[in-house]
């Protein structure tokens, strides 16, 4: 390495210290944000920074430096770059560098205060993700938002037992008859990989993917609206949260619940910080 790579790396370094104080930190900009959370998780798969739960604190926050930075108006592509950047430095600087020990304290020290949080909200546009980690004896939200179809409640997240949290959505239908299918529907990111952003709406059909529900019980009381007595609780496979964490946090997605006389209702979620929200709540109940 030159002298003018080793400066560069060390400035690198120095910098994500400097950024990494505090999560969240004001006075830095939301791509600066992103890039330097980006460096220390690059610099992390290097040389094994930290342990489980403080891995899983700084994946949370990188996921939600990143959406801030969408939402301020960066590209996609421009962040993608971004991150590219940041996994060079992080591969230009030593495991043994003094700085890098500096970051890893600093880092311990912020990020280790995330793994003893027990609630925290992720931003969406206008509904927010609910994350809670509290452990429970009964079935209830781990990672929720709540939205509405005509006057019925749809609540979609992460819900159920306290260690078996499956991908979920509850519905307590006012004056109909129950659906026998649910699916939820969002861009397809293989078909159509640049996010959808037009007139605040889903994806052109032809560019949607959908993922069937593969159960349906009653849902336990906690997992049901407030006010309600009883409700449907729809079960998708872990396959459809991995595809959901994917877009942009500007996209929406729907639930869909089909009924036997041909009419869908349609229930519309925002993605906001939901890959944040899940890798807050994977850090595991406290």
């Amino acid at each position: 390495m030159t002298i003018g790579q080793n400066a560069t790396a060390a400035k690198a370094v120095l910098l994500a210290a400097a950024v990494l104080a505090t999560p969240g930190q004001a006075w830095a900009g939301p791509a600066d944000t992103y890039y330097e959370r980006a460096f220390v998780v690059a610099a992390d798969a290097r040389c094994g920074l930290f342990g489980d739960r403080v891995d899983a604190a700084l994946g949370a926050a990188t996921a939600q430096a990143r959406g801030a930075a969408l939402r301020s108006g960066a590209a996609e592509a421009d962040l993608d770059a971004v991150a590219a950047r940041a996994r060079s430095r992080a591969g230009a600087v030593s495991c043994r560098d003094p700085q890098l020990a500096l970051v890893r304290d600093r880092v311990d020290g912020a990020f280790s205060g995330w793994t003893r949080t027990p609630r925290m909200t992720f931003a969406g546009e206008r509904q927010p993700w609910i994350a809670d980690r509290t452990k429970w004896t009964r079935p209830g939200w781990r990672l929720k938002q709540a939205s509405r179809v005509g006057a019925s409640p749809v609540t979609f997240g992460f819900g159920g037992e306290a260690d078996a949290s499956v991908l979920t959505a509850v519905v307590s239908f006012v004056g109909r008859s129950r659906p026998y299918a649910a699916r939820i529907v969002f861009r397809d990111d293989a078909r159509a990989p640049r996010a959808w952003l037009s007139g605040g709406g889903l994806a052109p059909a032809s560019s949607r993917a959908s993922v069937w529900a593969t159960g349906v019980s009653a849902a336990a009381p906690a997992l049901l609206a407030e006010g309600r007595r009883s409700g449907d609780a729809w079960r998708f496979p872990a396959s459809a949260a991995d595809r959901l964490a994917r877009l942009d946090p500007r996209e929406i997605f729907l639930v869909e619940f089909h009924f036997r006389d041909g009419s869908v209702a349609k229930a519309r979620f925002e993605v906001g910080d939901f890959a944040a929200g899940r890798a807050f709540m994977a850090m595991g109940a406290l």
